[in-house]
Parts: C-alpha cells; sequence; structure tokens
C-alpha cells in the first residue's frame, strides 16, 4: 500500500484544506524529510492565498516543489525545517531546511535539503528562506562604509534586511513602519525605529519592503540627492502609483528592483543559490532572528489561520506551524 502523508492545498482562491498525498519509496538519491516546523510567508502566500498572482506571473512565482497551479488548486510554500528519516548516510537523522509547501512528510532529492547548523534551533530555521531574501537585497544594494540608510517596511523581509545592515561599520540605519508595534521589534533586532513622519531623511540608499504605494513614496522623499531605492515589495496583480514627476528627475533618484528568484548580479559569478542559502542559515545563529516568529499554530489549524493571516485579522510578521511529534501521525497505509 502506498505511504501517505497529509499537505496543506489551497482549493480555491480563499479557501485551503488539507489533504492525503501518496509518497514515493525514496530513490537512491532522495530524503524522505518528516516535517518538524514550517513558516508562513505572510506577504507572498496571502497574495497567493486571495489568488492574486497574475497570470503573466505563473511561471515565475511557482515555488521549487509547487504541486497545482495557480491560481488553484495549488500547494503552495516554501519555508520548511524537518528531519531526514530515510536516505544516505550523512543526511539521515540531520535537521534540514527545504522549500518546500507545509506537509507533514515528503520525498525530494538529496541536493534539495540543506543541513541547519547546530547552533541554529530548528523552530528558528524556518526563517532560512526569508534571510536568504535578505541577503540577496543587500547584495543588490552594495551599501557603502558610513551610508545613511532607512529600511521602509517592518514586515517580515524588511526587518531581515534591517537586521543585517545595522551591522554594517558606521551606517546610520533606521527602519521605518507605519505601525508603532513594530517599534518593539526593531528593538529586539538592534535598529532604531521611526514612524514614517519621524524617518530621518537625507538618505543615501532606502530598501523599501512594505508593499504599499505610500511606503514606496516615502522611500523617495527620504533619499538625498541621487540615491537609490531597492524595491522589495511585490505587489502581484495591483498597479501603484508613484510621485515620478515633482523633484524625481531633478534630484537624479534611481528606483531599482531586488528578488531572490536570481542571485544578486555582483555575487552571480562566486555564489550559487546553495551558497546563498547556507549563509543565511549560518546568520541564523544570532537569537535576535526570533523576532520575526510571532505566532505558532498547529498544523491541523492551517485551514482556518491562514484565512486570518491573508486578511490582517491575525497580525503577524512570520507565522510558526508546528507538527505532529514522530509517530503521530507518520506516514503508513492509505
Amino acid at each position: 500500500m502506498p505511504r501517505v502523508a497529509q499537505g496543506f492545498w489551497l482549493s480555491a482562491p480563499g479557501r485551503g484544506e488539507i489533504r492525503a498525498v501518496e509518497l514515493p519509496r525514496p530513490g537512491a538519491d532522495e530524503v524522505l524529510v518528516r516535517t518538524l516546523y514550517s513558516g508562513v510567508s505572510r506577504g507572498t502566500e496571502s497574495l497567493v492565498f486571495r489568488g492574486g498572482v497574475p497570470p503573466s506571473q505563473y511561471a515565475a512565482m511557482r515555488a521549487p516543489f509547487q504541486d497545482g497551479a495557480f491560481p488553484a488548486p495549488v500547494k503552495y510554500g516554501y519555508l520548511n525545517v524537518g528531519v531526514v528519516e530515510e536516505g544516505p548516510a550523512p543526511l539521515r537523522g540531520r535537521t534540514v531546511f527545504c522549500l518546500y509547501p507545509h506537509q507533514t512528510h515528503y520525498v525530494v532529492p538529496a541536493e534539495a535539503v540543506t543541513p541547519v547548523p547546530d547552533d541554529v534551533p530548528a523552530a528558528r530555521a524556518v526563517l532560512a528562506g526569508t534571510v536568504e531574501t535578505a541577503v540577496n537585497a543587500v547584495w543588490d544594494a552594495a551599501p557603502l562604509l558610513g551610508d545613511k540608510i532607512a529600511v521602509v517596511g517592518g514586515g517580515m523581509v524588511g526587518s531581515a534586511v534591517a537586521a543585517l545592515l545595522v551591522r554594517y561599520p558606521a551606517a546610520r540605519v533606521q527602519l521605518v513602519d507605519a505601525d508603532p508595534a513594530r517599534a518593539a521589534t526593531a528593538e529586539a533586532l538592534g535598529v532604531p525605529f521611526a514612524l514614517p513622519a519621524d524617518a530621518r531623511g537625507d538618505c543615501d540608499l532606502v530598501v523599501h519592503a512594505s508593499a504599499t504605494e505610500e511606503g514606496l513614496a516615502r522611500a523617495l522623499e527620504l533619499l538625498a540627492p541621487e540615491g537609490t531605492v531597492i524595491e522589495l515589495s511585490w505587489y502581484g496583480d495591483r498597479r501603484v502609483g508613484l510621485p515620478l514627476g515633482e523633484s524625481f528627475h531633478s534630484r537624479r533618484l534611481t528606483l531599482r528592483s531586488s528578488q531572490v528568484g536570481a542571485v544578486a548580479p555582483a555575487r552571480r559569478g562566486r555564489y550559487g543559490f546553495a551558497d546563498r542559502l547556507r549563509l543565511a542559515l549560518d546568520l541564523l545563529a544570532d537569537p535576535a532572528f526570533d523576532a520575526l516568529v510571532t505566532g505558532e499554530s498547529r498544523f491541523a489549524e492551517l485551514p482556518s489561520v491562514l484565512p486570518r493571516l491573508a486578511s490582517g485579522a491575525l497580525p503577524a510578521l512570520c507565522h510558526r506551524i508546528r507538527y505532529p511529534a514522530a509517530g503521530a501521525p507518520a506516514p503508513g497505509a492509505a
């Protein structure tokens, strides 16, 4: 009889359910992973949940181990930490990170999993994909010694970027968000915080991650002449208006996108995707990143939790999903 797992599927825009998923026997170069935790990347997964991926971006937005197709039914997600139960000897028993959706067990090529360093707890390692995005953004931004920097948008990705940038020598870094509650997250990460109206201007560099028109307009306002905004937000099927008249041209401002789907050009010759992910996991040895996990639910609750995350009724940066302990349940007879 086939072995089975339980996976979370978006059955239709705005509605999710847990389904049984048949598991193949792992081949010689594959691993069977039992999931410990997965993470909900609230911005992207909320957009997917409401069916907001534009048809032109179906291929670009496809997750590495996605099943189904946009808008639905689709099994989507990419923040998964588990234990290798079957596979090559060097990996058996290891805690690993994988870009896999929300599912209790799964079989993937051994090269698709990355061992989690011993000094990084599994519960924190779900942030690896987010910190990897932040690493790529910092590579794209290429800050210089002493730069004046603002990060506009204190969500999951913006906060991770700010946590990396504040380590730069002599840099002035500020996290800017319209929600005063984000000040506590900024404090935990060691980053000065400001509301938009109070943010310090004359910035050489602004990283924008609020996914709002207002945030992007404020990011442009905070720049010094010839400054650069790195745009991390992804708006899906929404159109965004910008004040590109006024002083945009006379101040010779730059607006440039960054996206994790490709390694930043400045590092592409020396780093691949696996190198970038390993770097992100090494950075997660810092317990300050625990501030990015703002809630936790059981896997069985995901169908009711994700609508609340998508609507904003359940505020969150990273919402962590906890899976059943070993043997309760494990793959078994269908």
